[in-house]
């Protein structure tokens, strides 16, 4: 199912929550929302999900306007972050919930709703487990119920809402995997909410960026990751070091010195530097590159990061090593981004 969300706003009474919102959901597509807190990506999900209706704007199920439709209209599966299951019924129980609540004239037999159910709890892994009361599972066979459930209706878009947030880092990791392998197999529309930047990147086709009500920027992992299109993405996905700069006929400075590295096209003025600490090359020696003395160097598992004091300033930036580089506090380090973005300041 196409997901259309076209110019939507919503205000909570003086706040404006969504500003002027448009996003295309291809159909079997698995979407990021991703962003901090109180950026707008809860609150789009929940009027995808027609928990909220908007304050102008509308969405769109493939053709037809949803905006003003229900919840049960709109045939959502909702997964939450605190799986939200009975604590009375099994597991069985819960994953047929939805389907044996249904009216008379869609509700499927007893015998085809059970048998729906089994066979939900053998894709998410539970098998044996069916009944089993939700205080006997772990936290994150728990949320694979919860996903069972939501799949159970046959949505027409699944939603899940921060669902691996309750759960410790190793869980996570292995329900990503998991969630994506499901996906696979399941071709769901789906769109989920986070603030894990490496839970969006592993498991999206596409990630869309939040901030202040709007849409930062939308794309592949990769081109999120490696053509952020302001400052604001470019420092809140990956870690990321920004300097200060002047550009002189395509030349790029810090302070008083090139640090010989070019950016043809560029008009000449200030601008911020932004690159990533593994996007460097040491330098053994140079007219002209970027140095300083290192404050910090830290073994961080393959890698040793290294936090240099650098220019008149005093600027700080941290950049990534081979474990084996001698980098001690107080020695001296050279090097030059090798893959950089400059946005004006």
């Amino acid at each position: 199912m196409e997901v259309r969300v076209q110019n939507i706003v919503k205000q909570f009474e003086r706040f404006p929550a969504l500003k002027d919102v448009s996003l295309d959901i291809r159909s079997g597509e698995l979407i990021a929302l991703l962003g901090p807190s109180g950026s707008g990506k809860t609150t789009l999900l929940r009027l995808i999900a027609g928990l909220e209706s908007p304050t102008a704007g509308q969405i769109f199920f493939g053709d037809e306007d949803a905006s003003l439709k229900t919840v049960q209209e709109r045939n959502i599966g909702f997964v939450f972050q605190h799986y939200a299951l009975f604590r009375h019924m099994t597991v069985l129980d819960n994953i047929s919930f939805g389907l044996r609540i249904r009216k008379a004239d869609r509700r499927p037999a007893k015998a085809d709703i059970r048998a729906r159910a089994m066979e939900l709890i053998d894709l998410v892994q539970l098998s044996g487990m069916e009944k089993r009361y939700p205080a006997q599972l772990s936290g994150g066979q728990r949320q694979r119920v919860a996903l069972a459930r939501a799949m159970a209706v046959e949505p027409n878009v699944l939603l899940l809402d921060e669902p691996f947030g309750a759960l410790d880092a190793q869980v996570r990791k292995e329900l990503r995997r998991w969630l994506r392998d499901i996906h696979n197999r399941t071709g769901h529309t789906t769109v989920f909410v986070t603030h894990d930047q490496e839970e969006a990147l592993e498991l999206a086709d596409r990630v869309v960026v939040m901030s202040q009500g709007k849409i930062e920027q939308a794309g592949t992992p990769d081109e999120i990751y490696d053509a952020p299109n302001s400052p604001f993405v470019f420092s809140f996905i990956g870690q990321s070091n920004i300097l200060p700069v002047r550009v002189e006929s395509g030349q790029i400075w810090l302070e008083d010195r090139p640090i010989g590295v070019e950016s043809a096209g560029t008009a000449d003025g200030t601008a911020n530097l932004h690159f990533r600490p593994h996007d460097i090359g040491l330098q053994d020696g140079c007219g002209g590159c970027l140095a300083g003395i290192v404050t910090t160097s830290r073994r961080v598992a393959g890698k040793r990061h290294v936090e240099l004091d650098i220019g008149q300033q005093h600027a700080r930036v941290e950049i990534e090593l081979p474990a084996d580089h001698p980098a001690t506090e107080g020695s001296r380090v050279a090097f030059r981004p090798t893959r950089f973005k400059l946005f004006q300041a």
